[in-house]
């Protein structure tokens, strides 16, 4: 599906049905996912989707419509939709398309070798993982989760103001989750992995780290009740940091649901903090050259060493506060409305190794899988009470795995207490139109319940 064969049509009909200025968003691509159980292809699912999104300005509002199909009735349609959508709004806030940046970024986000990739291969990829965590120690119980999947995307928008744009890109990952058992006890572990060069892709090494996140469980009780420093790995970090992130959508913040209004210029976190939202990013699973809106993308420090620098902006967000708009103009889909999210955000990691960090802690617990993350965290209070499991440490020394433990606190109050910042940058499952990272993080005091 190519936007070029409808693009003039359309402007036509819209500009007849009275629309002002009109855009074109054309999404097209296709996914795969397949899991394996116990010696069986228990999913396996490929798929294709295309879509268009017409909006326009009409009288001074903006209507939408979409279809799945593309036709000359159903383009006539799309456009009847749209202009009965615009004279019901009743809204009248200023509504905008974007009129195209100077320069758009460069960036190689489709890798073509990965086309090769055949789903046998991807299969046998499953069945090799499965078979070697079993095979790596007798107390490995079952692989109850072991995925691999991909995309490829297109997307081009074009207006009647001048912007026309396309951009294709592709993902890969694989995530596998073990169960070990010693007895009557039972232990999870996990490891996610992605990227497009599937010859990197190692069977033996994923199952690996997954069943000794698992085995290293094996055993753990809880501690007593009191303030510990908390080394937080990276993964359960970037988790974190994924639960608070809409305090960063300046959408959020003229409602009213981020703590963050009106500190933009003020030191928010520990001086050693940088949050970064990095839309080039090689390899990262969100990267784009342009965001919904066809704005282009840059990098940008959100928090720069503790300050506050800038809210994330669509266009509109951007109109109501008299800036730029940061890019992060963002759809779900070609079915949806335009918000904002970020890109590749992530904590900027230093260069300190974690086994330097755990050598200056006295008393702590390192943190290496957080529980019921979603249920026991509030996005817009920044408060949190959320389950946990780790290690202790004590005398700069990992002593034993802790588990049945409770840590709680407020997330923007822990952006201040955070003392290092760990150099192993690791990234989370993606969640929509974003991808969440850290480093480990040493945090200072934090309330930890246990006997």
């Amino acid at each position: 599906m190519k936007l070029s064969m409808w693009k003039d049509t359309l402007f036509k009909l819209g500009k007849e049905a009275g629309f002002t200025d009109i855009e074109l968003y054309l999404e097209s691509g296709d996914q795969f996912e397949a899991t394996v159980f116990e010696g069986e292809v228990s999913k396996y699912s490929i798929s294709q989707s295309s879509g268009l999104a017409f909006r326009g300005i009409l009288n001074g509002k903006m209507g939408y419509a979409y279809t799945e199909i593309l036709n000359e009735t159903a383009i006539k349609q799309l456009v009847e939709d749209a202009k009965s959508g615009a004279e019901v709004m009743e809204t009248a806030e200023p509504v905008f398309l974007c009129d195209g940046s100077d320069s758009y970024p460069l960036l190689d986000l489709y890798d073509s070798a990965y086309k090769r990739v055949d789903p046998e291969a991807k299969l046998a990829f499953l069945f090799e993982v499965e078979k070697a965590a079993l095979a790596i120690d007798k107390r490995v119980f079952k692989v109850i989760y072991n995925l691999f999947g991909d995309s490829s995307e297109q997307v081009e928008i074009a207006n009647t103001l001048g912007l026309d744009c396309s951009e294709r890109r592709n993902a890969a990952f694989a995530y596998v989750s073990v169960v070990v058992k010693a007895g009557d006890e039972q232990k999870t572990g996990g490891k996610f992995i992605f990227g497009t060069d599937f010859e990197s892709y190692d069977p033996k090494a994923i199952a690996a780290e997954a069943v000794e996140e698992a085995l290293g469980q094996l055993g753990a009780q809880t501690i007593p009740s009191g303030d510990y420093t908390l080394l937080i790995r990276g993964k359960e970090s970037a988790n974190l940091l994924q639960c608070f992130a809409g305090a960063f959508s300046a959408e959020n913040v003229h409602k009213n649901l981020s703590r963050f209004k009106e500190k933009q210029g003020l030191q928010v976190a520990a001086p050693e903090v940088t949050i970064v939202d990095n839309p080039h990013l090689s390899e990262g699973m969100a990267s784009r050259g342009f965001d919904s809106e066809g704005v282009t993308t840059q990098i940008k420090n959100v928090i720069d060493k503790g300050t506050l620098k800038t809210f994330l902006h669509n266009l509109k967000t951007a109109h109501v506060d008299g800036v730029p708009s940061t890019g992060n103009g963002v759809k779900a889909s070609f079915k949806s409305s335009v918000g904002i999210a970020p890109s590749n955000f992530y904590i900027e990691p230093r260069a300190e190794k974690l086994d330097s960090m755990i050598a200056a802690i006295e008393k702590g617990v390192y943190i290496t899988g957080l529980q019921g993350l979603h249920a026991g965290a509030n996005g817009i209070t920044g408060e949190f009470s959320i389950q946990a499991n780790g290690f202790l440490i004590e005398g700069g020394k990992i002593i034993k795995p802790v588990s049945q433990i409770t840590i709680a606190g407020n997330y923007f109050d822990l952006l201040m207490q955070i003392d290092r910042v760990g150099s192993d940058l690791q990234f989370a499952l993606p969640s929509g139109a974003s991808a969440f990272g850290s480093p480990t993080l040493c945090v200072s005091k934090i309330a930890v319940s246990g006997a």
